[in-house]
């Protein structure tokens, strides 16, 4: 009798955390994340920052706004390069684990890039590590067009862009 109710117990444990964890209508979460790389000099360095604030228009359908920038500081020159994209990602809950797909479309300009627009499909998984805050792994695909017609074009010679980052669930 003891071991049926522990068993009970953790199983209710278990069944409450993901509802505390799962998003709701106007939720509303910011996401950051970055890399960096430099030569052995340090005389080349490049910096990424990539941040997300996102809404909860359902408790799956989230509308989010990304903002990335580049910074290299090359021996001669400095450049700057940024990405500005919308998106909407539907998640599915699976109590900590949370994927999700979706698209984003936006702009590519800076120093050393062709300005244009980009657009594609993405997905990834959201794990939560308490009530508020989650670690973010996902990928996105990208092509890259001034126009309609090049855009189907080019779809088929776009690239991949692989994101890991911290989240905060307000």
């Amino acid at each position: 009798m003891k071991k049926v109710m522990l068993m009970l117990i953790v199983a209710s444990i278990l069944c409450v955390a993901p509802t505390a964890m799962a998003f709701k209508r106007g939720d509303v979460e910011l996401t950051l994340g970055g890399s960096g790389s430099s030569d052995e000099s340090l005389d080349g360095t490049v910096i990424n920052i990539e941040a997300g604030l996102g809404c909860f228009v359902t408790k799956n359908l989230e509308g989010i706004w990304r903002q990335g920038i580049s910074y290299a500081d090359m021996p001669g020159s400095d450049n700057w390069n940024g990405s500005t994209r919308l998106a909407f990602d539907y998640h599915f809950n699976s109590g900590s684990w949370y994927p999700y797909f979706g698209a984003n479309v936006g702009y590519l300009y800076g120093d050393t890039v062709k300005e244009q627009f980009i657009a594609g499909p993405e997905g990834g998984v959201k794990y939560f590590v308490n009530d508020t805050t989650f670690i973010t792994i996902g990928l996105e695909y990208q092509f890259l067009f001034k126009d309609a017609k090049e855009a189907d074009d080019n779809f088929d010679n776009g690239r991949f862009v692989y994101i890991i980052a911290i989240g905060f669930k307000f």
